[in-house]
C-alpha cells in the first residue's frame, strides 16, 4: 500500500489540468470568436486547395500511404474513443482521482464534438477522388473541419495540461506537435480532407480547448458535489 507521502506524490503528478485558468471569459471569448470565423471561412473554401491535395496525395505509395491509412483508422471516432478513455483510466489510476480523468476527456470531448455539427452546417465535400491519383473510399459525411485532426489537438493539449507539473511536460509538448503534424499529413496523403480542413482544425482545438477546459473544469465541476475542489474523491479499487 503506498504511503501518503507517495500518494501525494503521485496526485500531483496528473493533476496540473485542474489549475484554474486566470482569463476565463477571455479565454471562452476568443473561443466563441475563433468557430465564428473559421464557420464563415469555411463557407467560401470549396476546391481552392484542389491542387495542394492532389500534391499531397501523390505520396501515398508504399510506405507512406500505409501508414497514412493506418493513421486515419487508429484514430477514427470508435478508436479514439477507447483511446480516451484507456489514457483517462489511467490518469484516475495514478491519480487516484477521478477528477483529472474525467478534465481530461471532457475537454477533450467539449472541443472535439462541435466540430461535427459545424462539419454539417458548413458541408464542404471532401477533395473529388475523380481528381486524386491514389483516391480513398468516399467518405459520406462532409469534410471541413476535420475530426481527426480536432481530435488530436485536443488530446495533446489536454494530455499536456494533464501532466504540466511534472518532468514529462516538456517531452509531452514535443511528442503532442509530431502526432499532430502526423495526423495532419495522413489524413492530407490520404485526400479524405482538403489541407484546409486539417489546417483550419488544428486552430479550432487550439482556440476551443482551453475554453472547453475552463467551462468543465472551471464552472461545471466545482458545482457536483464529489467533485468540488477538497471534495471527496472518487477512489479507484485496488
Amino acid at each position: 500500500m503506498s504511503t501518503d507521502p507517495e500518494r501525494r506524490r503521485r496526485r500531483a503528478d496528473v493533476v496540473g489540468i485542474l489549475e484554474p485558468n486566470p482569463y476565463p471569459l477571455a479565454t471562452v471569448a476568443v473561443a466563441v470568436g475563433t468557430v465564428l470565423v473559421l464557420t464563415v471561412i469555411g463557407f467560401f473554401l470549396g476546391s481552392v486547395d484542389i491542387g495542394l491535395a492532389k500534391a499531397f496525395n501523390t505520396l501515398h505509395v508504399g510506405v507512406v500511404g500505409a501508414v497514412a491509412t493506418a493513421v486515419y483508422h487508429v484514430i477514427s471516432p470508435v478508436p479514439a474513443i477507447a483511446i480516451t478513455f484507456v489514457v483517462a483510466g489511467v490518469i484516475w489510476w495514478r491519480a487516484r482521482d477521478v477528477r483529472p480523468a474525467l478534465a481530461f476527456g471532457m475537454t477533450i470531448a467539449i472541443t472535439w464534438l462541435p466540430s461535427a455539427v459545424v462539419k454539417e452546417i458548413v458541408h464542404r465535400a471532401r477533395p473529388d477522388v475523380a481528381l486524386l491519383p491514389h483516391p480513398f473510399p468516399v467518405q459520406p459525411d462532409p469534410g471541413y473541419p476535420s475530426g481527426h485532426t480536432v481530435y488530436i489537438t485536443a488530446f495533446v493539449i489536454a494530455l499536456v495540461w494533464v501532466v504540466r507539473e511534472t518532468r514529462w511536460h516538456r517531452t509531452a509538448r514535443a511528442a503532442g506537435v509530431v502526432a499532430i503534424v502526423v495526423v495532419f499529413l495522413a489524413v492530407s496523403v490520404d485526400a479524405v480532407h482538403y489541407p484546409t480542413d486539417a489546417a483550419a482544425s488544428i486552430l479550432w482545438a487550439l482556440a476551443v480547448a482551453p475554453a472547453a477546459r475552463v467551462v468543465w473544469v472551471d464552472w461545471i465541476m466545482h458545482r457536483i458535489p464529489f467533485l468540488r475542489p477538497g471534495g471527496a474523491a472518487v477512489p479507484v479499487r485496488r
